[in-house]
C-alpha cells in the first residue's frame, strides 16, 4: 500500500477506523470560498457550502463541460469529480492520489452512480509521473495539492504532455504575494507546515506561475487571488481540529492564518490553456 503521512491526513482517515461513515466535510477536502467573508459563523455547514463554492470556481476556471475526459491529480476523497459526475453528462473521469488510503475513502464517499451517471475510476500514482497516454484528456485538475509535489516543473509538464492542445489545467494553490519572497519562506520554513501538512515545496509568485506554465506549453488563462474570501476557512478548520483533539493542526493554523492575514501568504484559482505544439 502506497501511504502518505500528512497529519492532517492521518487524524481524519484515524477517525473513520471505527467504519463509520466518512464525515461531510471530506467531501471537498479543502479551503473555502466564502461570499460573506465579514461575517463571524465558523459552522461545519457554512465551510461546507464555502468548499463546494471553490470547487465550482475550480471546475468553471478548467472550462469544464459535458462529454471531457478529466484527470484530478490529487484527488483527496474524490468531492471535485463527484461534482463533476452531478452536473455534467457523458464525462470520463478519474481521480489519482498517491495514497491509497484517500482512495479508499474516496470509493466509499462516491459510490454508486449518481442520478444514472457513469462511474468514476480512481488509480495510485504519483503525480509526477502520469499514467497517461499522450494527448488523452480535455482537462487536468489539481486542487490545493501541488504544493505536496517534490516538482511543480515535472507535474506542469506531465498535465501538458496528457493535455489534448486547447486543454486545461486548473488548480488551486498557495502563493506569495509580490514582494513577499524572503520573509514569507522562512516564516512557513518555520511554522513546521511539513510536520502537520506535510511537505510544502517553497511558494511561487503569480509570475513564478506564469513562467513555469509558458515553459511547459500553456498560457496562462486565469489567476485569481480569492485570499480575502478564504479566510472564513481557518476559524472552521480551527474548531474542527480542535473538536477532533489536534493540538498540533491548531497551531499550524494559527500561525498560517497569521501569515495569509498579513498579506504575504495567498490562495489563488489558476488556469492554463495548453497550447500547439511542444512549447
Amino acid at each position: 500500500m502506497t501511504a502518505v503521512n500528512f497529519p492532517y491526513i492521518d487524524a481524519e482517515i484515524e477517525q473513520m477506523d471505527g467504519g463509520g461513515e466518512p464525515p461531510e466535510h471530506l467531501r471537498h477536502f479543502h479551503w473555502g470560498l466564502f461570499d460573506d467573508p465579514a461575517v463571524a459563523d465558523d459552522s461545519t455547514d457554512r465551510y461546507i457550502a464555502a468548499a463546494a463554492a471553490l470547487t465550482e470556481h475550480i471546475l468553471s476556471a478548467a472550462e469544464v463541460a459535458d462529454g471531457r475526459r478529466i484527470l484530478d491529480v490529487g484527488c483527496g476523497f474524490g468531492g471535485t469529480l463527484d461534482t463533476i459526475r452531478s452536473r455534467n453528462g457523458g464525462c470520463r473521469l478519474v481521480g489519482l492520489n498517491i495514497d491509497l488510503r484517500q482512495l479508499q475513502v474516496a470509493h466509499r464517499l462516491v459510490a454508486g452512480d449518481a442520478a444514472g451517471a457513469g462511474p468514476i475510476s480512481f488509480v495510485t500514482a504519483d503525480g509526477c509521473r502520469l499514467p497517461v497516454a499522450d494527448r488523452s484528456l480535455d482537462h487536468v485538475l489539481a486542487v490545493e495539492c501541488v504544493f505536496h509535489f517534490p516538482s511543480r516543473k515535472a507535474f506542469f509538464r506531465e498535465a501538458a504532455r496528457v493535455l489534448e492542445p486547447g486543454g486545461t489545467l486548473a488548480l488551486s494553490d498557495f502563493v506569495l504575494a509580490p514582494g513577499a519572497l524572503p520573509d514569507v519562506t522562512s516564516n512557513v520554513a518555520s511554522l513546521g507546515l511539513g510536520e502537520w501538512f506535510g511537505r510544502s515545496a517553497t511558494p511561487l509568485t503569480s509570475t513564478g506561475y506564469e513562467r513555469l506554465g509558458r515553459a511547459a506549453g500553456f498560457e496562462l488563462l486565469l489567476d485569481d487571488d480569492v485570499t480575502p474570501r478564504t479566510l472564513p476557512t481557518y476559524p472552521a478548520l480551527r474548531r474542527l481540529y480542535n473538536e477532533s483533539g489536534s493540538p498540533d493542526g491548531v497551531a499550524t493554523i494559527d500561525a498560517v492564518e497569521e501569515l495569509a492575514v498579513a498579506g504575504g501568504w495567498q490562495y489563488h484559482v489558476l488556469s492554463f490553456r495548453r497550447r500547439e505544439g511542444r512549447r
